[in-house]
């Protein structure tokens, strides 16, 4: 069986978290650390456009500013307030029935007024920056709107990637599910932020969780405990980096500030990761 050496799993977080993951991936490729190297990248929701975009070879720093397609106006989401105050509201009481709750969700998802898929479709081409699958491992949770369970969108799966990416960011009220291979979809992140339990097997874990300060820190740990890697390293974001976020992981005026945020913290981080990562690469 092959060894995965070293794998990433990279989290949800909004337009925010993923101009901050963007920062911090960008920050550390200038440590001597590139994390598009990883032999598996799991890409969870805004997670899977930086995903997307290390596993395709780009450089995170295209992300330093917002990037809007380019075959359009570049037309901001339709947010549905009241569906998306609605999904909150089921998923903040979701503890007894994580499931069903899923479901009920689904259910909102379909009846918001998001737009059109494709429009979503060609936001999500734009900022990942690549229309197909890499041939390095990349997977991609997304959550199936009429069952709300987890499924996993990779190279074989028969759907192209910028709509894979597309669904796996699909938060209901926000953007409109998506349809791939005759099923809707919608955010990946529903039933867990990171997926990093997708990542099982792999010598090095690097977990970079956007919005682990708004969660108990139980639900990664059993995450971790799912994958159970040799070396675990997770990054979250500093106090200066939350300054930077604001209230709203959805606010899009601060992406520039959350990228330089997310710069300016891999400093602190990469000497600690280049160790985990350099040993990650020697291993047998």
């Amino acid at each position: 069986m092959h060894t995965l050496n070293r794998a990433l799993a990279l989290g949800a977080g909004g337009p925010v978290g993923a101009a901050w993951t963007a920062g911090l991936a960008c920050g550390l490729r200038r440590g001597g650390v590139d994390l598009g190297e990883a032999d598996l990248i799991v890409g969870t929701s805004t997670g899977a456009i930086i995903g997307s975009l290390l596993a395709t070879g780009q450089d995170p720093g295209r992300l330093a500013t917002p990037v809007r397609p380019a075959d359009s106006s570049g037309t901001p989401p339709r947010v549905d307030g009241r569906r998306l105050g609605e999904a909150f509201a089921v998923l903040g009481n979701a503890a007894s029935d994580p499931a069903g709750a899923r479901r009920r969700v689904g259910r909102i998802a379909l009846a918001a007024e998001t737009g059109p898929e494709e429009a979503h479709v060609a936001r999500m081409r734009a900022l990942a920056g690549a229309d197909r699958w890499p041939d390095r491992p990349l997977l991609i949770p997304v959550t199936n709107v009429e069952t709300g369970e987890r499924e996993v969108f990779h190279r074989a799966s028969g759907a192209p990637l910028p709509s894979a990416v597309a669904a796996s960011t699909a938060f209901p009220g926000v953007y409109p599910p998506i349809t791939l291979n005759g099923r809707r979809y919608m955010d990946g992140s529903l039933r867990s932020a990171t997926n990093a339990g997708l990542a099982a097997g792999a010598r090095t874990l690097v977990v970079i969780d956007p919005q682990a300060h708004l969660f108990p820190p139980q639900l990664l740990q059993q995450e971790l405990e799912v994958a159970a890697a040799h070396t675990v390293v997770t990054i979250e974001p500093d106090p200066a980096a939350l300054r930077a976020f604001g209230p709203d992981l959805g606010d899009r005026t601060a992406w520039e500030p959350a990228y330089q945020a997310g710069l300016r913290q891999a400093a602190d981080t990469a000497e600690q990761l280049h160790r985990a990562w350099r040993s990650g690469s020697d291993a047998d």
